[in-house]
């Protein structure tokens, strides 16, 4: 039979659960602030304050950044990259992680070492764009997906999964006629699922949030991911600051800024859920076994 709480646990339970819910207030109200001024009238939001739930409810802001092709355009580019940017991901850091997890390769420790070493020194910006264009690769998708196709720290955590997987396996697959590459794609990585899934949403976030490649390397304003577009429209509304001769009956900046965050934000977050309960699984196996 459990004991009664002291009162002290009870006092600790009571502040414990406090400070917990209000640190998950003080998360969600930025989140409920962004969708209530979406869905708030250009009168109310020009009347200034905070607001977090919209008296006045208005799709102006919506109808405003639907009235073009350009969301859904830009919006079909990020989706692209980011499937098959983590597509390649995947398979560029599987092939390099899985050679490097065998004891038996020769050079595998110098190898190592100057992945390690990307992980403190990169080439900078400038040697980067130079090698892009070099490679004919400016104002293509290719150059936001290729130049990131491995990252380093993904690299070395995969490493550490594929290497915790017995030995045996793969002696038992080769005595069946399997090469490496077999072994690879039909016994290691159907065993690694939880560590794939868990690396596919850091990757696909990291496509899906990225910009900054976009704007040095693409000049086609058709070819720029929803990423791109938001920003443009942040630089807009920053440049209509103190304007007093915008009229209240006008689509106010904040509101289309905040549309287009709620609109960017839901593909991701759809995705989120489903590969959430494979972080702790995928990363700690791959990180603590080694």
């Amino acid at each position: 039979m459990q004991q009664d709480k002291t009162w002290g646990n009870r006092i600790f339970d009571f502040v414990n659960h406090g400070l917990l819910l209000l640190i998950g207030i003080v998360t969600v109200i930025p989140f409920i602030y962004i969708l209530a001024v979406s869905f708030t009238s250009p009168h109310e939001v020009a009347k200034g304050g905070f607001i977090l739930f919209p008296k006045e409810f208005s799709l102006a802001a919506y109808r405003y950044i639907f009235s073009t092709d350009t969301l859904i355009r830009s919006l079909g580019v990020s989706i692209y990259i980011t499937v098959v940017g983590t597509l390649i991901n995947l398979l560029f850091t599987s092939l390099m992680a899985y050679p490097l997890s065998r004891k038996y390769l020769r050079g595998r420790q110098p190898i190592l070492l100057g992945v390690l070493f990307t992980m403190l020194f990169s080439g900078g910006m400038i040697p980067t764009y130079f090698v892009v264009k070099s490679l004919h690769l400016t104002d293509t998708l290719w150059s936001l997906m290729l130049p990131t196709a491995i990252s380093a720290f993904n690299l070395i955590v995969l490493k550490n999964f594929f290497q915790a997987i017995p030995d045996e396996l793969e002696d038992a697959a080769k005595i069946d006629g399997c090469n490496d590459v077999s072994v690879l794609f039909r016994i290691v990585l159907p065993l690694s699922m939880p560590a794939m899934a868990t690396f596919s949403l850091f990757y696909a976030v990291a496509h899906w949030n990225s910009f900054f490649s976009a704007v040095i390397y693409i000049n086609d304003s058709e070819k720029w991911p929803v990423q791109v577009w938001l920003r443009e429209i942040v630089i807009l509304a920053q440049s209509r600051i103190g304007d007093t001769s915008i009229e209240e009956t006008e689509i106010q900046p904040l509101t289309i800024r905040m549309a287009v965050i709620v609109f960017s934000t839901i593909p991701i977050m759809l995705v989120y859920p489903f590969l959430q309960k494979h972080f702790a699984k995928g990363v700690m196996l791959g990180s603590v076994k080694g």
